[in-house]
């Protein structure tokens, strides 16, 4: 028996069963990509609140922050609604009076 002979032969149904199972593939590597930049985007009113915040830690509280409050001490540019919760409620804690949010 002969085959049919030339450099498409059967490759044309394998090329599109692969691009189909490497579409879905493409996806999720783009999405793992995209999100968790846009869920670092951080408000301008945020980063100054947190920043605000910080100042209070630094101005008047002379004990060594806890390693969660050091860590929100330091991401207020970057992390600053994660920071904000831990650095409230530590200042909280220690009887201050928060500032209001912009």
């Amino acid at each position: 028996m002969l085959l049919p002979a030339g450099p498409d032969t059967g490759r044309k149904h394998l090329r599109k069963g692969n691009e189909m199972k490497r579409t879905p593939t493409l996806l999720a590597v783009g999405a793992a990509l995209v999100l968790p930049v846009a869920a670092s985007a951080q408000s301008p009113a945020d980063i100054a609140y947190c920043k605000k915040l910080a100042m209070l830690w630094y101005t008047y509280v002379d004990t060594d922050p806890s390693a969660s409050v050091a860590t929100a001490l330091n991401t207020c540019h970057s992390a600053s609604a994660a920071a904000i919760p831990v650095l409230e409620k530590a200042l909280k804690d220690g009887g201050f009076t928060l500032p209001k949010k912009m």
